[in-house]
């Protein structure tokens, strides 16, 4: 049984407003989102968490004893989190940070701006690029850290290497489409229809290019746009299918936006490795940073089991 945090908030939100909406947006979240992640929340508890009454959403008696808990564990996350700041606030100075695409979308960016928020006397030189380049590139001193996909341990030769995440690349389709509610699809299947793609520099392309031309065929999209974000709109809009990092399309997939198929092919399982100097006199604010990357609670989550291809 799990708990997810941002579920847990939800729910006191629905508590103080006694109305679904409302809580909703006080989260941020739109009203479908929101009812989606409190049918979930009771499937988990097993139990109905409230009785919807003319007066607003009342709790029922499992819903009292979830309230009870919950208050008590926000509490803790709030002194937990307190207590870490004290110890990145007194950071200073500029950290190069070298990240694939997977790593960038689907985690770091979230990290990153949580971090530069309680940080803000730390500057970051974000970069992508593509997981062969990085280690090297940690190696020769030209950035601080890099976060890359594969499991090959002798890439990382020289190199500290923690396991940062575990994510999995995934066709996502339009609602409609006929691979949907496929078991499985290949690279090969899916590139017998139309397909859109992130930019041809991107690590992404890069790396799903080179998989395409070892299965003796080319990955030839309609459209290539900038980011993962401009992806999953066109997928939305009925323009082709796309392969991308399951992180960066769960939230559309779990609104019913768009609909994923997993991908039958061994390198779609993504190991995600935070790579720094392994110089055991760097205790600075590279480890630090490095420390509050591998520990953030989506980061730790997404090690502790490999994500549910079928969401």
């Amino acid at each position: 049984m799990r708990y997810e945090l941002k579920d847990l908030r939800l729910f006191k939100a629905i508590v103080d407003a006694q109305n679904l909406s409302a809580a909703a947006s006080a989260m941020y979240m739109t009203a479908s989102s929101a009812s989606y992640r409190l049918k979930n929340l009771e499937y988990a508890v097993g139990s109905a968490l409230f009785d919807r009454t003319p007066k607003g959403m009342m709790l029922t008696p499992a819903g009292e004893v979830l309230l009870r808990h919950t208050r008590k564990l926000l509490v803790d996350v709030e002194v937990m989190h307190n207590e870490l700041c004290d110890y990145s606030r007194n950071l200073k100075g500029s950290i190069r940070l070298l990240a694939n695409s997977s790593a960038l979308n689907g985690f770091i960016i979230p990290s990153l701006a949580r971090f530069l928020v309680a940080n803000t006397s730390v500057n970051v030189d974000l970069r992508e690029k593509d997981s062969l380049s990085i280690p090297g590139m940690i190696q020769a001193g030209d950035a601080d850290i890099g976060v890359v996909a594969g499991s090959a341990r002798s890439r990382f030769e020289g190199l500290l290497a923690d396991l940062y995440a575990i994510d999995r690349l995934v066709c996502v389709a339009p609602n409609d489409h006929p691979v949907v509610g496929h078991a499985s699809i290949t690279l090969r299947e899916m590139l017998q229809h139309d397909v859109v793609s992130v930019d041809r520099k991107s690590s992404n392309f890069v790396f799903l290019d080179a998989q395409a031309k070892r299965d003796g065929h080319a990955f030839n999209a309609r459209v290539h746009v900038q980011d993962f974000s401009s992806v999953l709109y066109l997928v939305e809009a009925r323009v082709g299918l796309a392969i991308v990092p399951q992180s960066v399309a769960r939230n559309r997939i779990r609104e019913g936006r768009i609909r994923s198929v997993p991908i039958a092919e061994p390198w779609a399982v993504r190991h995600l490795h935070l790579l720094r100097q392994d110089d055991t006199l760097q205790k600075g604010q590279i480890h630090e940073f490095a420390q509050i990357l591998l520990n953030d609670p989506a980061v730790v989550a997404a090690r502790v089991s490999e994500i549910d291809p079928a969401i």
